[in-house]
């Protein structure tokens, strides 16, 4: 199956199980974690995207997570800088792979937070704005992600 609209997007990853959920969420997060230098996002999108994650582990990477994100929000400031803008949004879709349950709605919003992500770096580069090129990206990824799992 290759995916190449966001309705297939959409069914494919409500299709999956909650592990395979996390793990492809974290999939398509990591194809932004370019936008961001903290470790802590780093670390947990490497943690969840194991098949053997553990709660205990994920609950320690959804608090560091949770600590990245305000910090990148606190960061953004009154003035926008997409730049900074652009680390906020990829904590905040790392922080969907890493709740307790990462249901359509939280594999959904780690993909929207992304696209949200690779604007704001467009938008700091070069003036202009769109997901388009992130969500075929994403098409990509998680098509890929279904042919090694098995899914």
């Amino acid at each position: 199956m290759t995916i190449s609209n966001d309705k297939e997007f959409k069914a494919a990853l409500a299709a999956l199980d909650d592990v395979g959920r996390r793990q492809a969420a974290a999939r398509l997060v990591q194809n932004v974690l370019d936008l961001s230098n903290d470790p802590r996002v780093k670390g947990a999108l490497s943690l969840v995207a194991r098949a053997d994650a553990s709660e205990a582990e994920i609950d320690i990477a959804a608090a560091a997570v949770k600590t990245a994100r305000v910090e990148s929000f606190t960061q953004c400031g009154h003035d926008t800088d997409w730049k900074s803008q652009a680390a906020h949004f990829v904590a905040v879709a790392a922080q969907e792979c890493v709740k307790p349950s990462v249901d359509f709605a939280s594999a959904w919003n780690a993909a929207g937070q992304a696209r949200m992500a690779r604007i704001c770096r467009n938008l700091a580069e070069d003036g202009e704005g769109t997901g388009t090129r992130e969500a075929e990206a994403q098409f990509v990824t998680l098509t890929a992600f279904l042919k090694e799992s098995g899914s």
